[in-house]
């Protein structure tokens, strides 16, 4: 049997292609998924990115949904929300071909239930795997047929419902598309609206030839920076390649912390919905829950993981849910997460007044933070044991291991270390009241976590 551990991830399949991953794997992935969601679905609603390997994989894909007797809806060329989109609003089961941010050689399937729910290890994927690797079973029945459907305009126009721009002053925004799909569904969303776009690197391009499109990494948005500055903007957006994540900087070309966005959306749903319930996975600011409360919200805190925090929504009923990786969820968007409307709130926030983003945003950015630090262990184990051997016994500290371990320190101070699923690392986040006491705590915890 094929060992697939390699490639099937905690919440999808990713791969280098002609080495991990191809057609031939990818049909019977598909035909894997048909046998898990034919219970409950009469197709599967597909599409993909941009990359030159998606419209190969995803025909495949269709041949092993087919080939079990349910029928294929192909959408094409989309972003990881638009299939999201696909998915709710025509009900069916989804697949989105991607690798995302990764290079381009890699490709990857998302896949979800009907109305955008996620299909992760512990919600069928460790089951598609173990039906991959011992045989997909014959099937004996008619096939399925294969549709096309153009959701783009559709998806633009659900979108724009749920924020509504018809009001803002006049805006000037640079949006860097890093050559992935925000390329292609920037236009069609913003059209109309009173918003000059000033496009950087829309070319569908899956080889990534100006930077990779992955905006959390600071090198990937000095293009986005300058250009802010030179045209002086009133904001820049930049997309991860499959534009289910957005990045934002202000006037100035200054980064805007995913946390400080996640508040800003919050204050805005729960303006929509007083005293809704809002999630936030433990690494974001403590300022989000602190906010989400003052203004009358029930702040929930859980582990990162974007099916953590879909679970978790759905328990709560939750409005609104963000993380410290700038993938932000609607209750509105059937739970999913999309960087989009999140960006739409952030404008429509701009230009509903007259100030810059630098001042609507400052409210909300209350401490300083370390952001993401990865160091390279031999045992993740023992290391994570160490600094919580060294912290436990320090006066005032609090511990908890929900993911990883996380210290609350006397003062505010706080940080988490987790390991990474995939690679031999420990994941560093460190917050304090300013950047001189974030960089003595984080020198602290690197102490031992590299020593």
């Amino acid at each position: 049997m094929p060992d697939l551990s390699g490639i099937v991830k905690a919440y999808d399949i990713r791969g280098m292609v002609g080495e991990q991953l191809d057609e031939a794997l990818v049909r019977d992935f598909g035909a894997a998924f048909a046998l898990l969601i034919k219970p409950e679905a009469p197709a599967v609603v597909i599409g993909h990115d941009m990359r030159d390997s998606s419209p190969g994989l995803s025909a495949a894909f269709a041949e092993g949904v087919t080939s079990q007797g349910l029928d294929v809806v192909t959408i094409g060329l989309c972003s990881t929300d638009e299939l999201y989109f696909a998915s709710g609003s025509l009900n069916l089961p989804g697949a989105m071909f991607t690798a995302s941010h990764n290079p381009a050689k890699y490709n990857g399937i998302k896949m979800c239930r009907a109305g955008a729910a996620p299909v992760g290890q512990d919600t069928g994927l460790a089951e598609i795997r173990d039906t991959v690797e011992q045989g997909v079973p014959p099937f004996e029945g008619q096939r399925g047929s294969v549709t096309e459907r153009d959701v783009l305009g559709d998806y633009a126009g659900y979108l724009r419902k749920l924020v509504d721009l018809s009001g803002s002053r006049p805006l000037k925004v640079v949006v860097d598309a890093g050559n992935g799909m925000g390329g292609h569904t920037v236009p069609t969303v913003f059209a109309g609206l009173p918003i000059e776009i000033v496009p950087m690197y829309f070319e569908l391009d899956g080889t990534f030839p100006n930077h990779e499109a992955n905006p959390l990494d600071p090198k990937n948005i000095v293009d986005l920076q300058a250009e802010v500055r030179a045209v002086g903007a009133d904001a820049g957006v930049a997309f991860d390649g499959d534009a289910d994540r957005c990045f934002v900087v202000d006037e100035r070309g200054e980064p805007v912390s995913p946390s400080a966005i996640t508040s800003l959306v919050a204050v805005r749903e729960l303006a929509k919905e007083p005293g809704g319930t809002v999630i936030h996975n433990l690494i974001t600011s403590k300022g989000v829950p602190e906010i989400v409360a003052e203004h009358g919200g029930k702040p929930v805190r859980t582990r990162v993981g974007h099916s953590f925090i879909k679970a978790e929504m759905a328990r709560t009923g939750a409005i609104f849910g963000g993380e410290h990786s700038a993938h932000y969820y609607f209750r509105d968007f059937w739970r999913a997460d999309t960087g989009m409307l999140a960006a739409l709130h952030v404008l429509a926030a701009l230009g509903e007044q007259d100030g810059p983003l630098s001042s609507l945003t400052q409210d909300f950015s209350r401490y300083a933070a370390s952001g993401e630090i990865n160091s390279t262990v031999d045992d993740q184990v023992a290391r994570m044991l160490a600094v919580k051997d060294a912290y436990a016994g320090k006066p005032g500290a609090e511990i908890d291991e929900l993911d990883g371990l996380t210290v609350q320190l006397p003062g505010g101070a706080w940080f988490n270390l987790r390991p990474s699923n995939t690679e031999p690392l420990l994941r560093l986040n460190v917050e304090a009241a300013d950047r001189a006491a974030v960089e003595a705590l984080t020198d602290d915890v690197l102490a031992l976590v590299r020593g």
